[in-house]
């Protein structure tokens, strides 16, 4: 299993790098909107698939490995960090506000799915 969660992982984080530089290439490095956009997909679909209650080799595959290997809680901690050294506290405020709040909702929205496919 830990071939099929590294396979996952390397997916998921080619899929972060790209959608990292679609979503700046669009809107610019001015604010952290391509982690917060990764993360929120990331929740969504990790609560997708946990309440759809696919069978454990998918959720390796999917869950561990690549939703791992896309979402990334070490970016956004560094972004926050940053945010803060630059003294922009008030988007500081509200990308973790964002990140946490909109994560936990799209996870429950997300599980809330799966069940419904079950």
């Amino acid at each position: 299993m830990a071939g099929v969660a590294g396979l996952g992982a390397a997916l998921g984080a080619l899929a972060r790098y790209g959608t990292t530089r679609w979503v700046q290439t669009i809107y610019g490095n001015h604010w952290p909107l391509a982690t917060l956009l990764i993360n929120w997909l990331g929740c969504a679909l990790l609560g997708l698939l946990t309440g759809w209650q696919v069978a454990r080799l998918w959720l390796v595959l999917l869950g561990t490995g690549a939703l791992g290997g896309f979402t990334t809680y070490s970016t956004f901690s560094h972004e926050v960090v940053m945010l803060l050294d630059q003294r922009r506290f008030v988007a500081a405020a509200g990308y973790l506000f964002l990140s946490v709040g909109g994560g936990l909702l799209l996870a429950a929205g997300g599980l809330w799915l799966g069940w419904q496919l079950v």
